[in-house]
């Protein structure tokens, strides 16, 4: 039993330099039943990462020695941990230079507890299913056998969403989107040929505190586009409706 329990036990590292808020997410999240580490600054949470390996990082934007932005990129660059940004309200250019960077996703302060832990949950969640997928394909390829067809899919022209496993294809090609880029796809991919407006992406996959904030709209979309279409100029999957929203061409 105990053995079970460690296996699920997940690892955060908290970086801001507020002791306060550290001590808040800290309890908090311990009582959820997390290994909790923290840094205070952003060197110290760079050489943290590297060190420890924790299953998911809340990284704030502000913080001394070395800003979040540039932690996030760095981190990012040496291993794929799923990185939660933290930032005030009046930060938005900070937000989707972090999405830019490679965030997973981003809070704003003030922010509910139950939020979070919601947010951090569903990171670690996808995490976990990307890790399997992986180990499962190694297990298929040593014994030589091949993987089920699923059912609980999105099929739209080239474009497969397998909702279980949150994994993208195009052309039965995997493409690693975010957790926040694959919502958005699926949201889109569930209505094809619908035209959704960005206030409406906002309010659906986003939540309604980020409503009005239309650029992260088209920062994630831009991500998107980089990762499943050819040619971003000439889109064939996800198409802008000028003045109004986005679509997923059937």
């Amino acid at each position: 039993m105990e053995e079970v329990e460690m296996d699920y036990k997940k690892t955060i590292l908290i970086v801001d330099d507020e002791k306060m808020i550290l001590n808040l997410l800290s309890r908090n999240l311990t009582k959820e039943g997390y290994n909790v580490l923290e840094a205070q600054d952003g060197l110290e949470a760079v050489e943290i990462a590297q060190e420890k390996k924790p299953d998911l990082i809340l990284l704030d934007v502000m913080l001394p020695k070395l800003d979040g932005l540039t932690v996030c990129k760095r981190i990012k660059n040496m291993m794929n941990i799923p990185i939660l940004m933290v930032t005030a309200k009046d930060e938005e250019l900070d937000k989707i230079v972090g999405l830019e960077l490679g965030a997973d996703d981003y809070i704003t302060k003030p922010f509910s507890i139950r939020e979070l832990l919601a947010r951090v949950k569903a990171n670690l969640r996808r995490a976990d299913v990307i890790s399997n997928i992986e180990k499962e394909k190694k297990t298929s390829k040593e014994e030589g056998t091949t993987e089920l067809k699923r059912t609980n899919v999105i099929k739209v022209g080239v474009l497969t969403l397998d909702l279980d496993r949150f994994e993208v294809m195009i052309n039965d090609k995997i493409v690693d989107l975010t957790l926040r880029e694959f919502e958005v796809l699926k949201f889109l991919a569930s209505d094809p040929g619908q035209v959704i407006t960005r206030e409406t992406l906002l309010e659906k996959v986003w939540g309604y505190e980020y409503y009005g904030d239309i650029r992260t709209v088209d920062v994630t979309v831009r991500r998107i586009r980089e990762k499943i279409e050819k040619d971003t100029s000439n889109p064939k999957i996800l198409i802008t409706k000028r003045g109004v929203g986005y679509y997923i061409a059937t």
